[in-house]
């Protein structure tokens, strides 16, 4: 396994669980732990606050990055090519 691919598979490993943990902090209808934690932060006359911005904008990097990784692998490991 070459050292690109290693890092690669890193990248899609820490992106992934990244992904899991910052969609699952995401408040649906004004409830979820992004509230509990930050409720002092939340501006009232927007309906949106500094910490939902900065979530979206984590997870959006983590899904590019995920996207990312899984075409270079696809690129570097065509289909079948693991196993020959």
């Amino acid at each position: 396994m070459s050292p690109l691919c290693i890092i690669f598979v890193i990248l899609l490993v820490l992106s992934g669980i990244g992904l899991i943990v910052f969609i699952l902090l995401h408040s649906g209808k004004g409830t979820g732990i992004n509230d509990m934690i930050a409720s002092s932060v939340y501006s009232s006359q927007t309906g949106t606050s500094i910490v939902e911005k900065n979530l979206d904008r984590i997870t959006i990097i983590c899904a590019v990055v995920f996207l990312v990784s899984v075409l270079v692998l696809m690129l570097i490991y065509p289909q079948g090519s693991i196993g020959a």
